[in-house]
């Protein structure tokens, strides 16, 4: 059978759409901590950005030398792209206790990261590292369904981190071309959780192209710029910032459904990374805030206390 041909419009229209997911770098975690340390000289929050890119290069330790953790099954991924649902589902591997061992493992990596942490931290680390593994999960499956008072706040962020390194470990195992593409894709496509920030593309052939990063597994999925990855509404939306708009960052602010969700622009900071900047402009965060919009989604690093996702 032959095959069509294209016209030089539909050759260009084709050899230039963005693709639906993109898997992020081996190195995320340390570029991640790189850019903390950098963020951190000089900011209001300084000590904490610094620890967390102690966090970043312990979850980027593991990332490179994990224990052993078994592979998961090869048919459960199949089954999940055959049925179009995320192959890395919160409710199913949060029951896996690969999270824990890679847990475990972050635990003695940022140990080496930082042998004498702050009393707090490390009263926060012994009080994780004894829990047994049902506390564990108990604590796990809040933080990931949003019930944040239901998580001791000095663990939070450390739980957070160990989740993240989890789901991008797994992700390594995720086949993106399976993954099939869907309009208006709130939640990620890889585990189904929620975006922690949209990154706008600079360079060719995604120039101006918008992604939404999982606040979880740290994949990203295009969806399209001027609506709300929320309740879809392309009515107005806010784009809110300071000034200077520090560290490339923007928020997208809906006035129907009242959420925001923060962008970083790349061409404004061309060296940014989404999650460190997303750290670093908290004031953007308090100002929305005043104004009575709602964050969607946490940071992971940074959970609100007592907060619930809308």
């Amino acid at each position: 059978m032959s095959s069509p041909i294209l016209e030089p419009g539909q050759i260009e229209a084709s050899a230039t759409t963005p693709p639906f997911v993109q898997l992020p770098p081996e190195a995320q975690f340390r570029f991640r901590a790189e850019q903390l340390d950098k963020l951190a000289d000089g900011h209001a929050m300084g000590d904490y950005l610094t620890l967390m890119a102690s966090v970043a290069r312990a979850q980027q330790r593991v990332l490179d030398d994990p224990p052993d953790v078994p592979a998961l099954p090869a048919g459960d991924l199949d089954a999940a792209y055959r049925h179009d649902m995320p192959p890395l589902a919160v409710d199913t591997l949060v029951q896996n206790p690969g999270w824990q061992t890679l847990l475990d493992a972050w635990l003695d990596a940022f140990d080496a990261e930082q042998p004498a942490p702050a009393a707090a931290v490390s009263e926060a680390l012994a009080a994780l590292r004894d829990a047994d593994g049902d506390i564990r999960k108990q604590w796990a499956q809040a933080l990931l369904g949003g019930r944040f008072g239901d998580v001791p706040a000095a663990l939070a962020p450390f739980i957070g981190a160990a989740l993240q390194l989890a789901w991008r470990h797994w992700l390594s195992q995720v086949d993106a071309s399976g993954i099939r593409e869907r309009e208006d894709q709130t939640l990620c496509p890889c585990c189904g959780s929620l975006p922690v920030v949209g990154v706008i593309r600079h360079r060719r052939p995604i120039d101006g192209v918008r992604y939404l990063l999982c606040s979880l597994c740290s994949a990203e999925w295009h969806y399209v710029r001027l609506k709300c990855s929320h309740c879809l509404s392309t009515k107005e939306l806010d784009y809110l910032h300071f000034d200077d708009a520090p560290y490339g960052m923007k928020a997208e602010a809906c006035p129907e459904c009242h959420t925001y969700l923060k962008q970083l622009y790349l061409e404004q900071a061309p060296e940014g990374e989404a999650v460190s900047a997303d750290l670093a402009s908290l004031d953007l965060d308090l100002r929305l805030d005043e104004q009575g919009y709602r964050r969607r989604a946490p940071n992971l690093l940074l959970v609100p206390g007592g907060q619930e996702t809308p």
